[in-house]
């Protein structure tokens, strides 16, 4: 294989991952060797051999307990996190606590039980669309360049995982970038509205395990984010585990049997619930039939979408706050909102665009872009454009992004024992950015001054996520409140965050820097 100059565009999804390339003058969206233009994300571990991809998936009724899918929802979070809490209980492999709490995937192998982490899992399908990008180019990806996307609601350390996810699937990753505002690059792309007047366009991207929803101004090759919003663990995962609960229970029922712990069984009717979804948004009725469900007891039901939905309606309506949100926060009416753009498959539930509608005063919905297909396009055209590999309009395209969450230090009040998150930068802040914030002591006479680092909304610092510390000695004894600090945020277009602190009475500095979506300092 010769190598070539080619980068790739990849959207690492939940349930499916897409890869694409820009090939002369537009996007391509690359076949697996399935025949298929998304792959599933499961890595199956048979007694031989390790398969990713959709043979992976079709493999993965023989070894169940081996089989690993959804670790988009794993990476970067704590074991002790309430939403892995929550998934443990109806994965069918086993995910145990590790060092420093991070949740560990336990598997056996050729006799062997083995450990990952769930970047090494993401790692292995960042690897196979690797793979699906050489045989299309017949030819080694020059550098193994590539741009991943992630929901733009991913914290420091889901970023930072799903980047070593990259390097240790061989990839010298370009950037990361947030998945809707991939999206909006393929949405301008197709309109041709990034090099004319100016849309404000709101992104709806519900997927598998993810909701992102980010609003931009587009308009003379820009793309300029105004606000974002979302949810890390709210997807058609979600719908079909409620599809699943309601079948075990009925199957209860019926058989006064309970196989919430058989992992065959829980699998197949996984499987049949996720068909059932996806033939819910195009009729009003389907019938799951699971032949030997259980000790030789077949299983047969009708799901109506009256049903689908009543089940699903609390979720459905939380799907609404990012949205409401996002507006808040870009200080933008609904009515000054060109389009609204659907994108992930799950955006295609009829009562989640009835919402959308409800909520945009009956607008048309857009829907001319592939849903599951549009992240990975915008993913590489910016890999293109970053590899100096287009010409034209599109060497000229600016995004311009913005924080997501909050950013801040951890401080106190006198008399409490709670420490709180000073907030120094606020979410949706325009990126680069630098802020300054002034703090002071908490106590008498104190020689120096640690400054915890956190980004998140929540009030109590520790239910945040923690991003490091440094701690400024040599301070000149003083009552407390005397001495006065100045504390500097800097995060430049990369996301990298620099974080410093200045003694005003003696002009001694000390700062970190926190890497985020780049390789190198």
């Amino acid at each position: 294989m010769a190598e070539d100059n080619h980068a790739i565009g990849i959207d690492l999804g939940t349930t499916y991952s897409c890869v694409a390339t820009w090939q002369a003058d537009h996007v391509e969206i690359l076949v697996n060797d399935h025949g298929n233009r998304t792959t599933r994300s499961y890595v199956t571990f048979t007694d031989s051999k390790m398969l990713v991809g959709d043979e992976a998936f079709n493999q993965a009724g023989r070894f169940p307990t081996n089989s690993i899918f959804d670790a988009k929802r794993l990476i970067g979070r704590r074991f002790s996190d309430e939403t892995v809490q929550s998934d443990i209980k109806r994965w069918p492999f086993k995910v145990i606590r590790g060092e420093a709490d991070k949740p560990m995937i336990v598997i056996k192998h050729k006799g062997q039980e083995k450990l990952f982490a769930a970047e090494d899992i993401s790692s292995m399908v960042l690897a196979k669309m690797r793979e699906i990008a050489e045989a299309f180019h017949c030819s080694k990806i020059s550098e193994k360049k590539a741009v991943i996307t992630v929901p733009s609601y991913f914290n420091d350390s889901q970023r930072q995982a799903t980047l070593k996810a990259g390097k240790l699937a061989g990839l010298n990753v370009l950037r990361i970038i947030n998945e809707p505002t991939a999206a909006a690059i393929a949405y301008g792309i197709d309109k041709k509205a990034g090099w004319f007047k100016k849309r404000n366009v709101m992104i709806f991207d519900w997927g598998g395990g993810t909701l992102d929803v980010s609003l931009l101004t587009i308009g003379h090759g820009v793309f300029d984010v105004k606000a974002t919003a979302g949810d890390t663990h709210l997807g058609g995962e979600d719908l079909d585990n409620r599809m699943v609960n309601y079948c075990i229970e009925e199957f209860k029922t019926k058989q006064n049997v309970d196989i919430g712990g058989d992992a065959k069984a829980l699998r197949k009717v996984k499987i049949a619930c996720e068909k059932a979804k996806k033939a819910l948004s195009f009729s009003f009725d389907t019938g799951i039939e699971i032949d030997s469900w259980y000790k030789g007891e077949d299983f047969h039901t009708t799901f109506t979408r009256d049903k689908f939905e009543e089940l699903n309606m609390d979720i459905f309506n939380k799907c609404m706050e990012p949205v409401n949100k996002c507006l808040e926060d870009a200080k933008m009416d609904i009515s000054e909102v060109d389009d609204v753009v659907l994108v992930g498959g799950s955006s295609r539930i009829p009562k989640v665009q009835e919402l959308l509608q409800e909520v945009f005063k009956g607008k048309e919905l857009c829907k001319s872009i592939n849903p599951d297909e549009a992240v990975a396009y915008g993913a590489a055209v910016q890999a293109a454009a970053l590899s100096g590999n287009v010409t034209g309009k599109l060497q000229d395209f600016t995004l311009l992004d913005v924080t997501p969450l909050s950013l801040g230090i951890e401080s106190g009040k006198d008399g409490s024992s709670e420490l709180f998150m000073n907030v120094v930068i606020p979410r949706n802040s325009r990126i680069p950015v630098r802020m300054t914030k002034t703090v002071t002591t908490r106590y008498d006479y104190q020689e120096s001054v640690k400054f915890p680092i956190y980004e998140g909304e929540n009030r109590i610092a520790r239910d945040n996520n923690f991003l490091g510390e440094f701690t400024l000695h040599g301070i000149p004894p003083a009552p407390r409140h005397v001495p006065k600090f100045n504390v500097y945020f800097d995060m430049d277009a990369n996301r990298v965050l620099s974080v410093s602190a200045e003694d005003m009475s003696t002009g001694q500095k000390k700062g970190i820097k926190i890497n985020g979506d780049r390789t190198k300092n």
